[in-house]
């Protein structure tokens, strides 16, 4: 697969071969989904907690006699629809943790980034550098970023994301941290030459998994 380098300004520079098993593949929605899902779901801190019968304060000797007023029939007043009783089937701390296989959740990136691959959402840019917000706001301008844009650098580029952070709905991250909900959640893709030979080392090559059935040494015997 081939993918157009440009400049700032918009115009092509150059082609570059990229990895069709990381930026071609067919995307994977329903993985793609699960990955989504569990990612929220880890960043939840489940620490709502409500204080059931037990561990409210008030008597839990019974109000009144079982029998005998024409009244109704109740217990403590710790009871949950007592005023300042417990609560019934109220939170309690607890983790939301969702585990996915490791083979999933890189088939989920293959997956987001082969999307914005794709459906012309990607960029390849060259010279996008900071630490001066004006210029890369210019920058993005021309390339047509109007939305939701994450730049993506190779390693971490202090001055390109004290640049980035100032402008809105720009989030700025080296490959290594990338994840399903922002690309996901970015109209736009933006990334480096670096960003892109990143990529394809850390969920191409040897990294993915290999096929199902007998190797060819086996085969051939």
């Amino acid at each position: 697969m081939k993918l157009s380098v440009v400049d700032t300004a918009g115009k092509e520079l150059r082609q570059i071969d990229v990895a069709d098993e990381v930026f071609g593949i067919e995307p994977n929605r329903s993985v793609l989904h699960q990955a989504y899902v569990a990612q929220m779901a880890n960043r939840r801190a489940g620490n709502a907690s409500t204080r059931g019968r037990g561990e409210v304060t008030g008597s839990t000797v019974k109000t009144r006699r079982q029998k005998g007023l024409g009244r109704s029939r109740q217990g403590s007043i710790r009871a949950p629809h007592h005023v300042g009783g417990g609560v019934a089937h109220g939170p309690k701390p607890h983790s939301f943790a969702k585990a996915l296989p490791r083979q999933m959740r890189r088939l989920a990136l293959r997956s987001a980034l082969s999307s914005h691959a794709n459906g012309g959402s990607l960029l390849v840019v060259e010279g996008l550098a900071g630490p001066k917000t004006k210029p890369v706001q210019q920058a993005l301008i021309a390339l047509g970023v109007e939305r939701t844009a994450l730049v993506v650098t190779g390693a971490h580029d202090a001055s390109l994301t004290q640049a980035a952070r100032n402008i809105a709905d720009v989030r700025t991250l080296p490959t290594q941290n990338l994840n399903v909900v922002d690309l996901v959640n970015a109209h736009r893709l933006v990334m480096t030459e670096d960003a892109v030979r990143q990529a394809e080392a850390l969920w191409g090559g040897a990294n993915l998994k290999p096929g199902r059935g007998r190797t060819p040494e086996v085969a051939s015997a």
